[in-house]
């Protein structure tokens, strides 16, 4: 009895690997097919989503915009377009966030801002060649660098001193020479004016001009009067500002001493943020942030996608450059 039962036995055993093997088979193929899936989700839905444009700045001749752009919830990558919308095409792609552009006055070299080495540091690329040099070393957030009107310096802002709130600093163009410019309160989107002396600072919700050469401060607007991300008119007797004096983010312009506020640009679909004034006077490059998204099965419009826009000074019309 025993010896007959041995063949039965390893019948037994020889079909209990052959359904192992067949299970296993078809888990294996069962996970391919997810991946594909995914894979295929990724690639046709993720790719069809809308781009989302922010931080634009014009180049020194006024014929493109140098901004940033991010896909769902990955990276931002740089790329320029011309000032009607067309031409875009990428000049820093990486891995890592990189954003906050600005060209230099001889158009060029891009600084910009980037975490690729693990957090945020100030870069610049030459254009021509695309060689990057990296500006700041410190273990600090460096962010939002500002160019002056010779090229020589930078403004930018940092946290390094271990403050709850940011600084604001310049140095050189090649890294050198950081010198800390504010200490006190929190200090946000610094830009130089037309005459290299003055820089114009958000200092926590409203806008202060800071004297390079007498350290002297001139407050111009005051919360809730508020003003935020200031910009200079190329000729250095205006400023165009965020405010949310209205209950909502719009764009006012002003005297360079603070006078005579005036709104510039309010959009019913949304908020409008990080002005730029154009190199000619003529136009305010700005970013439109949407109130309302689609609905689960809607469309996405316009409306719903954050885009960069310009508004004519002088006529008030507004064009939509995001395509």
């Amino acid at each position: 009895m025993a010896t007959a039962s041995r063949p039965t036995r390893r019948t037994h055993d020889r079909a209990d690997r052959q359904a192992r093997n067949r299970l296993i088979a078809v888990v294996a193929l069962v996970a391919v097919a997810v991946v594909a899936a995914l894979g295929v989700y990724w690639w046709v839905f993720r790719s069809r989503e809308p781009a989302r444009d922010g931080a634009p700045n014009w180049f020194p001749d006024g014929q493109a915009i140098v901004f940033a752009t991010e896909v769902g919830s990955g990276r931002a990558d740089i790329y320029r377009m011309d000032a009607d919308g067309s031409g875009r095409r990428v000049l820093v792609e990486h891995g890592a966030n990189d954003t906050s552009p600005a060209i230099s006055p001889d158009g060029t070299r891009l600084a910009f801002e980037s975490d690729r080495d693990g957090n945020p540091e100030i870069y610049v690329m030459d254009l021509a060649s695309g060689r990057l040099t990296r500006l700041t070393t410190d273990p600090a957030g460096d962010s939002a660098p500002a160019w002056s009107p010779d090229g020589q310096r930078i403004v930018f802002t940092s946290d390094r001193e271990h403050r709850a709130s940011a600084d604001v600093y310049v140095m050189n163009a090649d890294g050198s020479g950081v010198q800390r410019l504010t200490s006190d309160l929190a200090n946000w989107a610094p830009q130089f004016a037309p005459d290299g002396r003055r820089v114009a600072i958000q200092v926590d919700r409203d806008i202060v001009i800071l004297d390079l050469v007498d350290g002297t401060r001139t407050q111009l607007t005051r919360d809730p009067q508020n003003g935020m991300n200031p910009t200079w008119s190329p000729d250095g007797q205006r400023l165009a500002f965020v405010s949310t004096r209205n209950r909502r983010a719009e764009i006012f312009t002003m005297h360079a001493d603070g006078t005579n506020p005036q709104l510039l640009v309010t959009m019913a679909a949304g908020s409008v943020i990080d002005p730029r004034w154009s190199p000619d006077g003529t136009r305010v490059v700005f970013v439109m942030v949407p109130d309302l998204q689609p609905r689960p099965g809607e469309d996405v419009r316009p409306e719903h996608v954050q885009a960069i826009y310009t508004i004519d000074v002088a006529s008030g019309v507004v064009t939509r450059l995001s395509r």
